[in-house]
């Protein structure tokens, strides 16, 4: 398959030198479906010698089966041979061959990689999504804050309009860009529906971060809200009148609408006692958890990686992909839930906290908190100054 140019610079560079003109000629491709680095070099026409000379100079730099379609090249040629090379694959991966007298050097390019600690506050009008770009985020922040609100807050079902959220996050920034954001070091969301909530990330002795609120209650109860960060409800626990079989049926779990191959987190730690095709119920993991429950996933995609029958899976560990499979209409993850036995509606159970913060780290903690909270506050005060100094 031909490379189709990203950018086709035929145009030469010409450089008048004593002797004679120095012509350059830039190349600019992707990697194409299908294609090897190899192969995206032989259909820019770069000579043999050449291209096996780049991939000798990649040995032991770049590990040419991490090449994915859309990886950008550019090749530099001098007087018809390469000067220099570049692969990027994002803002912090790029790698380069340069030449060097009668042989080529490879290396990845050093990004420099700035930390920062910032606040970001969101007003919601009607999801995380476009209140994150409203306020000139990435949409990003709002997979970070689902995190860590988990066990509290379903960002689909108990959002309102005019909640507000407020984060003290990391930044990685290059060159002014952001990157990705870090770990979340403090959060708050008032909300019309979940009430006030403000967490603080606290790394304990044995060097596990955890979060919990301004008491030291742990932020983590025993069972998630949900299986999955953002979904949406198509079908409730109870009687329905099943869209297959066409008759009034019981459905004993949550069908949640999400497109085929978005992570399903397990709700609670476990073990797998099935992991298989189910028949209607598709690809299935079931998990059992202390205190006589069980969590049923259906019709899904993909497992995760190692979950299998007797493995060990932890909180919030992706146990698979969802999908469509079994007797299903439309892409969804069907989840349910038992207690000795018996199925149990999943929207309306009250799980109890983990273990608090051992009395002796109290003071550390509360300490930290206090400082926590004034990064958050002061970024607010300066904000409403600076307004008030604006003002005629």
């Amino acid at each position: 398959m031909r490379i189709a140019p990203l950018l086709c610079l035929a145009a030469a560079l010409v450089a008048s030198t004593s002797e004679a003109a120095v012509r350059y000629v830039i190349k600019n491709r992707r990697i194409e479906p299908n294609q090897t680095l190899a192969k995206a070099l032989h259909d820019a026409q770069l000579p043999d010698a050449q291209v096996a000379a780049v991939i000798s100079a990649l040995e032991g730099v770049f590990d040419f089966r991490k090449s994915r379609v859309g990886d950008q090249l550019r090749l530099v040629m001098r007087d018809g041979e390469l000067d220099f090379f570049d692969y990027r694959q994002s803002m912090v991966d790029e790698w380069q061959v340069r030449r060097d007298g009668e042989k080529y050097v490879g290396s990845k390019r050093a990004i420099e990689v700035e930390k920062q600690v910032a606040v970001v506050a969101l007003e919601i009008q009607s999801s995380l999504y476009e209140a994150a770009v409203a306020a000139g985020e990435d949409p990003a922040i709002g997979m970070v804050l689902a995190d860590v609100f988990a066990w509290d807050i379903d960002f689909y079902r108990d959002v309102r309009k005019g909640d507000t959220a407020r984060a003290l996050v990391e930044k990685f920034v290059s060159k002014g860009r952001l990157l990705r954001y870090g770990d979340v070091l403090a959060a708050t969301y008032a909300g019309g529906l979940v009430g006030n909530k403000r967490v603080f990330r606290y790394v304990l002795p044995d060097g596990q971060p955890n979060f919990f609120n301004e008491e030291g209650a742990s932020a983590k109860k025993t069972f998630l809200k949900t299986p999955l960060k953002y979904a949406n409800i198509t079908s409730r626990f109870g009687s329905r009148f099943h869209p297959v079989l066409q008759y009034l049926k019981a459905h004993n779990g949550v069908d949640y609408g999400t497109p085929i191959g978005t992570p399903v987190w397990a709700v609670a730690d476990g073990t797998v006692t099935q992991a298989g095709y189910a028949g209607a119920a598709g690809n299935m993991v079931v998990i059992r958890h202390a205190n006589g429950f069980e969590t049923q996933y259906m019709h899904l995609s993909r497992f995760g990686e190692g979950v299998r029958v007797g493995a060990r899976v932890r909180q919030k560990q992706v146990i698979a992909l969802s999908g469509n499979t079994g007797r299903s209409t439309g892409p969804h993850l069907h989840f349910g839930l038992k207690r000795n036995g018996q199925y149990t509606n999943p929207l309306n159970q009250q799980f109890p906290r983990a273990d608090p913060l051992p009395k002796e780290l109290l003071p550390d903690f509360l300490a930290k908190a206090q400082e926590l909270t004034g990064q958050m506050e002061a970024v607010s005060v300066a904000a409403v100054a600076g307004q008030a100094t604006a003002m005629p």
